[in-house]
């Protein structure tokens, strides 16, 4: 019997690369995205495209107002998205977002007695966000299997992070073996409306150097005059 699991799905390269390899694992996946407020709301519909392209046995959006802490680039419109470089943790890190996800994601779990949740951080090429690396990770895990009744009644949980030690590069290539399309996926952190990527922000310098990298071809749509 395939076991369920729910999969984190932002839209973008990784979380779809993530999906893709769930199924792969034979797993059926519920797929969830989250509606925080966030700038780059193409994603979104870049998540219902990878959803159903991908198989997932059901997708669901959640809804949670971000915006009213705000403290974030993709959450305040008082705050620019840089399009240089930055040094240490960048504006765009949105306070606790993975933790809040990831505790949807466990809720939603529960209800499908899922042991399993899957979500896309990686560690190698990224932002530097402190709630994607290995230890947070294992961090939220363990608190999963002290808080919640099925692990108390023992169902533990596994929180999977397949591509935490993985380069964009190589993501991009595994993504492809598992017939992954990158041109449904949205990464920019202000995308347009159509999803078009600015190609200057640290998420589209990061996936441009990936397909470099991995000697792909980049099939990002860009607006005219960024690319």
């Amino acid at each position: 019997m395939m076991k369920n699991a729910v999969v984190l799905l932002s839209g973008g390269m990784d979380s779809a690369t993530v999906l893709a390899m769930a199924r792969a694992r034979g797993f059926t996946c519920y797929a969830l995205s989250v509606d925080y407020g966030q700038r780059h709301h193409a994603e979104l519909a870049a998540a219902q495209r990878v959803a159903q392209t991908l198989g997932a046995h059901e997708h669901r959006v959640v809804n949670i107002d971000l915006t009213g802490f705000g403290g974030s680039a993709l959450t305040d419109n008082n705050i620019a998205v840089s399009q240089q470089p930055t040094e240490g943790i960048p504006l765009t890190y949105v306070p606790a977002r993975n933790t809040i996800m990831l505790s949807l994601a466990l809720a939603w779990a529960e209800v499908l007695h899922a042991q399993d949740i899957f979500i896309g951080v990686n560690a190698v090429d990224y932002s530097g966000y402190p709630d994607c690396r290995p230890a947070y990770i294992e961090a939220f895990e363990r608190m999963a299997n002290l808080a919640t009744k099925a692990a108390v009644e023992g169902h533990p949980l596994t929180v999977h992070a397949p591509l935490l030690h993985l380069s964009k590069a190589e993501i991009i290539l595994q993504g492809r073996a598992l017939g992954v399309d990158f041109a449904q996926t949205v990464s920019c952190y202000q995308a347009d409306e159509s999803g078009r990527a600015c190609g200057v922000c640290d998420s589209c310098r990061l996936r441009s150097a990936g397909f470099l990298a991995a000697g792909v071809d980049d099939s990002t749509l860009y607006r005219a005059q960024s690319k």
